[in-house]
C-alpha cells in the first residue's frame, strides 16, 4: 500500500509561524500529518507567510497536483483582508478553482474558517468592525464552497481557544505551539470521525518551552515591527477611512447598512460562479 500524501497550502498559519522548533517551525499541518495513518505519511508543505488566494492558485496549486495528494488543505484569506486591494468576489472566484481543481484530481480537501484579525489583536472597535466584516465575508465563502466540494471543514473562528491567551504568539495573530496543536487535534478529531484519519491524536500540551518574555519582546522589536510596518504602509490609510466611516455610521445607528452592504457582496460573489444560485448570503 501506497504511503498517505498530504499536502498543504496556504499562508504563515500552515507554514508554521508561532511554533519554533529550533531553527524551523513546527506547525499544525506537520502536526496533523503524523497522526494521519500508523505508517509514515508523505507530508509537503508549501504554504508560504504572506500568502494571499492568488498565490495559492497560481503558484502553490500547481505545485501540490504535481504531487499527486490524497488530502489538500487550503487555509488562505487572511492576507487578503489586511490589502487595501481586497475583493471578495476575486477571493471567490479563486477558492472556487482551487477547490475544484483539488478535489476534481480526487482529493480529499481540508479547509477552516478563521478568526478576524482584529479581534484577535484587541484593536479598537471602530477598526476592528471593518476587518470583521471582511473576515466574516471570506469566512462565509469559505463555508459554502466548502459544502459545495465536500470539505472537511473547520469552524476555527469559534471556540474556548480564541480568548485563551496561551494559544497565541507574542504577534498576537498566529498560533502559540499550544495553539498549533489545538488546531491540528481538531483537524484530526474531523478526520477521524470521517474515518480518514488512523493514526493517533496529536497531543495537545506543547513539546518544546514557551519563549521567554524577552524573547517575545525581542521578535516584536525586530520582525514584529518589520510585519507592522509592511501592513501600515498597505492597509491603515484605507483601514482608518474605513473606521471612520463605521464611526459615523454607529453615530447614526445605522451599522446595519454596512452590515448588509458587506452581506450583499458575499451574495453577488456567490453568485457570480459558474454553479451558484444563492437568494443571499449572510456574513457570520
Amino acid at each position: 500500500m501506497s504511503p498517505v500524501r498530504f499536502v498543504a497550502l496556504g499562508d504563515s498559519l500552515t507554514e508554521g509561524v508561532g511554533a519554533p522548533v529550533g531553527s524551523g517551525r513546527r506547525g499544525w499541518a506537520a502536526l496533523l500529518a503524523d497522526g494521519l495513518a500508523e505508517e509514515p505519511v508523505e507530508f509537503t508543505n508549501l504554504a508560504v507567510s504572506g500568502a494571499q488566494t492568488r498565490d495559492v492558485l497560481e503558484r502553490q496549486t500547481p505545485a501540490a497536483l504535481a504531487l499527486r495528494p490524497d488530502l489538500v488543505s487550503v487555509v488562505v484569506g487572511v492576507n487578503d483582508t489586511l490589502r487595501r486591494t481586497f475583493d471578495i468576489r476575486a477571493v471567490a472566484a479563486r477558492l472556487d478553482r482551487v477547490y475544484g481543481t483539488c478535489t476534481g484530481q480526487g482529493a480529499v480537501l481540508l479547509t477552516a474558517c478563521l478568526p478576524d484579525p482584529g479581534a484577535v489583536l484587541g484593536l479598537p472597535s471602530a477598526l476592528a468592525r471593518p476587518l470583521a466584516r471582511r473576515q466574516g465575508a471570506v469566512n462565509t465563502v469559505v463555508h459554502a464552497l466548502s459544502d459545495r466540494y465536500g470539505a472537511v471543514h473547520l469552524h476555527a473562528d469559534e471556540g474556548e481557544w480564541l480568548t485563551d491567551r496561551t494559544m497565541w504568539s507574542a504577534d498576537r495573530l498566529h498560533p502559540s505551539e499550544r495553539g498549533h496543536r489545538q488546531f491540528a487535534l481538531r483537524f484530526h478529531a474531523l478526520l477521524a470521525e470521517a474515518g480518514l484519519a488512523s493514526g493517533p491524536a496529536p497531543s495537545p500540551e506543547p513539546q518544546f518551552p514557551v519563549p521567554t518574555r524577552w524573547a517575545s519582546l525581542w521578535w516584536l522589536a525586530t520582525a514584529g515591527s518589520a510585519w507592522v510596518a509592511r501592513r501600515c504602509a498597505d492597509l491603515l490609510p484605507q483601514l482608518l477611512t474605513l473606521a471612520a466611516d463605521d464611526l459615523r455610521h454607529h453615530a447614526r445607528g445605522t451599522l446595519f447598512q454596512l452590515d448588509l452592504r458587506a452581506s450583499a457582496a458575499v451574495s453577488a460573489a456567490l453568485a457570480a460562479l459558474p454553479w451558484a444560485e444563492p437568494s443571499r448570503a449572510e456574513v457570520a
